[in-house]
């Protein structure tokens, strides 16, 4: 599913293309309400693609195997295309798990973990139970944030995906915080992590998954130490870890 640093590339490769372009048209599963609406700005929020116009905001969510690209002729997985005065907005999804609809207020989620200072952060994380990987993937605890940053940030910072977040030092929160925005930052750098479906807005794949240490990497060395990457459920989602370097 494409995650932050993806809905980010997205986000940014439209922001110089859409804002101050009108509607003409729409198809498929896309709100005819939109019909007639300049586009005002191009945001992300969590894993939403936002395009706000007058009144309103369109949610673009890419699920699992979404695309939101520039590309005008529709193919076989098309669910939609947004025509403008110049250009066209397509939405590709092969399993129909993604979604588009208009609304005038964001969904409520947690704070984004680009934005949440240190301090925050710590507090946020005390004031919860529960392991720390699955609070990680809750949205109402950080939003935007998934299972390859998440098995990412948190071999960086050397904690166990099963650890209870509330019983972690103030020293590791920090250092979490601090392996969340790192890893964030860099995969946003390289354009995001193409490990199946994913592309940009001009239909291009990233190549973070070059760079990463253990997601997907299950059963091969750690990078760090040598030992055996191993794979576990975690809030039922695969979860990868150094038994080594991310002592429980």
């Amino acid at each position: 599913m494409p995650e932050l640093p993806e809905v980010e590339t997205v986000v940014r490769g439209l922001r110089d293309l859409l804002p101050g372009r009108c509607v003409q048209s729409v198809e498929g599963i896309v709100p005819e309400k939109i019909v007639g609406l300049t586009i005002a700005a191009v945001r992300r929020y969590g894993k939403f693609i936002v395009l706000d116009f007058a009144g309103g905001m369109l949610f673009v969510h890419l699920g699992m195997t979404g695309q939101l690209t520039t590309s005008r002729e529709a193919g076989k997985f098309t669910r939609g295309r947004i025509l403008l005065d110049q250009g066209v907005l397509r939405y590709d999804d092969i399993r129909k798990f993604g979604k588009i609809f208009w609304a005038t207020s964001y969904p409520e989620r947690g704070p984004d973990p680009l934005e949440i200072s240190a301090a925050d952060f710590v507090a946020l994380a005390r004031s919860k139970r529960g392991q720390v990987k699955a609070l990680l993937l809750n949205q109402s605890f950080l939003r935007g944030m998934g299972n390859i940053y998440t098995d990412e940030a948190l071999f960086r910072a050397r904690i166990h995906p099963l650890a209870a977040a509330a019983d972690l030092s103030q020293k590791k929160l920090i250092s979490l915080h601090t392996a969340i925005r790192e890893v964030l930052e860099a995969a946003i750098a390289a354009g995001g992590s193409s490990i199946s479906d994913y592309v940009d807005a001009r239909g291009e794949k990233g190549s973070f998954q070059k760079q990463h240490l253990v997601y997907g990497r299950a059963g091969q060395s750690c990078a760090h130490c040598g030992a055996i990457l191993l794979r576990i459920l975690v809030a039922q989602r695969g979860t990868t870890y150094c038994t080594r370097c991310q002592p429980l």
